[in-house]
């Protein structure tokens, strides 16, 4: 981080205000004339300090532009967004865009010419790292009482460095265990407002207009399992070699109604295939505790390392491994009833709170729920970003995609 400010500009406020400190002592003459002197002087130090001010704060909004660009290029690198090749333009631009909040658009276009960018990847096994240095400067115009002392503008200069990688021997897509804890009460066989297919029964008289449909709507459940599928989907794009995702799935109902056996294998086939073979015309009641119970034990971290999770994952030298439980509901906690339950959803929250305790991130999703139901899984999410609230099954999918995107991160951080 630095600041380009001219060493003569200190100088010349340093010596403008000693002068109006000689000038003071000075009773020599009256006070008119002591006026008409000091006064430009006082001027010329108050505008060189606002336009110290205003570079400093200048010097501030490249440098958070700087960082931001520098992680945003590293990460686009990591995700295979872009290459090398053209990281330069992804920079440049990124960064012309930041500070086009600050700037005119004039002004941030032309600044490109003054950014510098040095991408670099390298690879190790199944690893690939990526540093990314982003150097910016730009002249700052300068007020025209500066200019009157003969500074028409300082240079504002930022540099920062950012790295990110992909595979498990960089901590870039990191090795994850996931279960998800599904619900399939009866709610789940209710519509969505999305149309599954629709048939004209009723024409005009001259038969060449629809005047009445039949419309079928998807379900709740078929929605959920499109949207199990986009997680799922998404997981193996960051996995295509199996090497780094275990996944499990485990649904409920009033009870627990079942789960993928072994309880979490590598990829996402045994998972995808439970999820599929959920029942279309769900029935029962709510209450994720079992689930939660289950989902907790599967992929819960032990405080010596030794839990199995830990030992499945180290098999394949994956040591830095992330735990998540997505936790999934329509409705509010009723058991076998259609009333809300304040116990059993006091009983919910406890298990949320013991998973967290056990080094687990939860994400939930209340897909179309009522207030107690959003209530309950705002509460166990893990941080309200973790929390997602769809109203659509084209909400719920961007959101379970979403998920599984925000669980296979990959690790960029600033190295400047």
């Amino acid at each position: 981080m630095f600041l380009l400010l001219s060493g003569d500009m200190m100088s010349a406020l340093s010596s403008l205000l000693a002068s109006g400190r000689h000038i003071l002592r000075d009773r020599s003459g009256n006070f008119a004339m002591m006026t008409a002197i000091l006064m430009p002087v006082l001027i010329g130090a108050a505008g060189l300090a606002v336009d110290i001010t205003n570079a400093a704060l200048s010097q501030q909004q490249l440098q958070e532009a700087s960082d931001a660009a520098a992680l945003a290029t590293a990460s686009a690198l990591a995700d295979g967004k872009i290459t090398t090749a053209n990281a330069q333009d992804f920079a440049k631009d990124f960064l012309a865009g930041e500070m086009a909040n600050f700037l005119d658009s004039t002004a941030a276009a032309a600044m490109k010419d003054g950014i510098t960018v040095n991408a670099q990847q390298t690879t190790s096994g199944k690893s690939t790292l990526y540093n990314v240095s982003v150097s910016s400067t730009y002249a700052l115009q300068l007020s025209g009482l500066a200019s009157v002392l003969g500074y028409k503008t300082t240079n504002v200069g930022a540099s920062s460095s950012a790295q990110g990688g992909s595979g498990p021997d960089q901590n870039a897509h990191n090795a994850l265990s996931m279960i998800l804890a599904l619900d399939e009460s009866g709610s789940m066989a209710y519509n969505t407002d999305t149309v599954a297919s629709q048939k004209c029964i009723k024409y005009n008289s001259s038969g060449t207009k629809c005047k009445e449909y039949d419309t079928t709507y998807v379900k709740k459940i078929a929605a959920l399992k499109t949207a199990a599928g986009a997680l799922f989907d998404a997981l193996d794009n960051a996995d295509p070699t199996g090497d780094l995702v275990r996944t499990g799935a485990v649904s409920y109902t009033h009870v627990v109604k079942g789960q993928t056996s072994p309880t979490m294998a590598w990829g996402t086939t045994a998972a995808r295939k439970y999820v599929n073979d959920m029942p279309a015309n769900p029935q029962g009641g709510t209450d994720a505790t079992g689930a939660m119970t289950i989902a907790d034990t599967a992929v819960k971290k032990a405080p010596d390392g030794g839990d199995a999770e830990a030992a499945a994952q180290a098999a394949k030298n994956n040591t830095n491994v992330e735990r998540y439980i997505v936790l999934m509901s329509d409705g509010e906690m009723t058991g076998n009833s259609n009333q809300w339950n304040s116990a059993l959803d006091q009983t919910v929250r406890q298990k949320c709170a013991t998973a967290k305790t056990d080094g687990i991130t939860i994400f939930t999703v209340a897909f179309m729920a009522p207030d107690k139901g959003k209530s309950l899984l705002q509460y166990c999410a893990s941080s309200p970003a973790n929390y997602y609230e769809p109203n659509t099954m084209e909400g719920l999918v961007k959101d379970f995609e979403s998920i599984a995107q925000a669980a296979t991160k990959t690790t960029t951080r600033l190295t400047n």
